[in-house]
């Protein structure tokens, strides 16, 4: 920034040498702010952006958070296109705390489940939270903006939207709403409401106030008057942490088989599937049999085998000693969880559903 050698450095000389001491305590600065190719803005290029426009268009909380996905220790750039990716950045967010609220409808606070009675799964969602709770303090108190954008995006689309919420909407949508596995999960969305909001106040501002006053009600404390959540140091389980990232090295085998069977044809969803799992390390055969399995990689069934597996099996290159084979489920579908089931069809009465569809469907009558 020319500021440096402009209003920064006069305001200084100027303070030291008639008050002995510096007007502030710290400077933070940015960069030029330039066009999507990299030109300084100027009326006669017709390149500026107008903020006003911005926000008429897309809503301030895009503009804000474009300043906090630039790295503003450079020159940012700014325009159209990128605008229109941040918008879709902001869409995934959104995205994440609306379907947070969905399932969230009804909550009681006698539904929640200590962390110590809770599945693996949810554990290790917890311990997510401990991780990114240092990281999102740390990130603001060193003024890296980028780096709470960063940290907390991945971590909505990757770890949530893209594993833990598609993994655990059979138990949202299908198990008895007094399920423990459905109580634990509807907690942990609870704790990720409260911590998410907080932490992405600072920078979507309107659509943290809009997501508390929904679930809270417009006469609930702004949340903006609220400190971050205190996250307990024993919600970390760098061990549980470590299995789970295997777990998921080992999913994603299963997961790309699949794929390939669905751009084939073969399937059209995954709970069309029951596949087979190859691991050549006996400690992999142990991991992947203290999970379920099918609820793990949203089949309606499958089985984990020692061995190579067949040259015909599906293998990443990233993850050794590991491959995976399509196989259909058999049975017939439930109506109501789709799963592939030989159960289906065997309860006198309820003929199009399992038998866990209709343990839930008996418990609401």
């Amino acid at each position: 920034s020319d500021q440096h050698r402009g209003w920064f450095q006069s305001s200084l000389i100027e303070s030291v040498g008639t008050r002995g001491r510096a007007p502030f305590k710290a400077v933070s600065t940015h960069g030029f702010t330039l066009d999507e190719q990299g030109r300084k803005m100027s009326k006669s290029l017709g390149n500026t952006v107008e903020p006003a426009q911005v926000m008429k268009q897309y809503g301030a909380d895009i503009l804000r958070l474009w300043v906090a996905s630039t790295n503003y220790t450079e020159d940012q750039r700014v325009g159209p296109d990128i605008l229109k990716a941040v918008a879709e950045n902001y869409r995934k967010l959104r995205n994440t705390i609306r379907y947070i609220l969905a399932n969230l409808k009804d909550w009681r606070e006698d539904e929640r489940v200590a962390p110590d009675q809770m599945p693996e799964l949810e554990r290790w969602v917890l311990h997510q939270l401990h991780v990114l709770d240092g990281e999102v303090r740390g990130a603001y108190g060193a003024y890296d903006f980028n780096g709470v954008f960063t940290a907390l995006s991945a971590f909505a689309n990757a770890d949530l939207s893209a594993f833990y919420f598609d993994i655990r909407k059979d138990a949202l949508y299908c198990d008895p709403p007094t399920s423990l596995r459905r109580r634990a999960v509807r907690t942990v969305l609870d704790e990720l409401f409260n911590a998410l909001t907080a932490w992405l106040s600072p920078i979507l501002c309107f659509t943290m106030e809009e997501a508390w006053a929904t679930r809270h009600g417009a006469e609930a404390a702004s949340v903006h008057l609220r400190q971050f959540p205190t996250i307990p140091d024993n919600w970390s389980n760098p061990e549980l942490n470590a299995r789970w990232k295997r777990i998921r090295d080992l999913r994603r085998v299963v997961t790309g088989a699949l794929e390939l069977a669905r751009a084939e044809k073969r399937i059209g969803s995954s709970l069309e599937a029951a596949p087979v799992l190859y691991v050549e390390d006996p400690a992999d055969l142990t991991l992947f049999q203290s999970v379920d399995f099918a609820e793990l990689v949203i089949t309606s069934g499958g089985k984990v085998m020692t061995g190579a597996g067949p040259d015909t099996a599906f293998r990443l290159a990233d993850v050794k000693g590991v491959s995976a084979m399509f196989e259909r489920a058999t049975g017939q579908r439930c109506e109501r969880c789709w799963r592939v089931l030989p159960e289906v069809g065997t309860l006198s009465g309820a003929s199009d559903i399992c038998h866990r569809c209709h343990d839930a469907v008996k418990g609401h009558e």
